[in-house]
């Protein structure tokens, strides 16, 4: 059975070993996590865990989901993420930090910081070109494709938006989980900004750390 839980990202520091070596982590803070709905293969075609976060006020959240979350005995939550195979949790019950326990290998799931309008270099890591005098193309892009087709093919890597896109890192160690304050830290960096949502599951790679 896969275990899971939405939290919200608060930022990253280091701890001591009793070694003395330095462990880098990211704080991750789940006070707010809730269980929304309980989807089954007889109504919905699957079975899947519904998880909400964060509330949200009731005049800003439409007439619908607002039935929705009345349903399942809860305020309106601001972020809905739905884990497979997750067993069948209580309604409106609320999904702690204590599922974890120091060792487990997770991964985490975040919306990854919007880096803006970048070009080739910066965001594929293109070579750059000749710096020599009179050189027109230094972080220019070069050919993007056939002359002969008089079009550009779909999936050239060209200038454009850079980050703000869903994004998974895996096989990452938790390294202390503090159930006092709700707060699990997780060795290394994960995706999104400072007080993002992220998701927290189970790896689904083999292996220990």
């Amino acid at each position: 059975m896969a275990k899971g839980i939405l939290a919200r990202k608060v930022g990253m520091t280091q701890l001591f070993t009793e070694t003395g070596t330095v462990v880098p982590v990211t704080v991750l803070e789940a006070d707010s996590c809730r269980v929304v709905q309980n989807k089954t293969v007889a109504v919905d075609g699957y079975d899947a865990t519904q998880l909400g976060f964060g509330e949200r006020l009731a005049r800003r959240t439409p007439k619908p989901m607002v039935g929705h979350f009345k349903r399942a005995g809860l305020e309106p939550q601001r972020t809905l993420v739905e884990l497979r195979d997750a067993g069948i949790p209580e309604v409106g019950s609320r999904v702690g930090v204590e599922i974890f326990a120091p060792g487990d290998i997770v991964d985490v799931t975040g919306t990854s910081q919007g880096k803006g309008f970048a070009g080739t270099v910066k965001r594929h890591n293109f070579s750059r070109g000749p710096v020599s005098h009179g050189s027109m193309n230094t972080r220019q892009p070069g050919s993007i494709g056939s002359v002969d087709a008089a079009r550009t093919f779909k999936g050239i890597k060209m200038s454009g938006h850079m980050g703000a896109v869903r994004r998974t890192a895996r096989h990452l160690k938790v390294v202390r989980v503090d159930t006092e304050r709700n707060l699990i830290l997780i060795k290394g960096a994960v995706p999104g900004a400072r007080n993002s949502v992220v998701m927290v599951r189970d790896s689904d790679r083999e292996g220990t750390l």
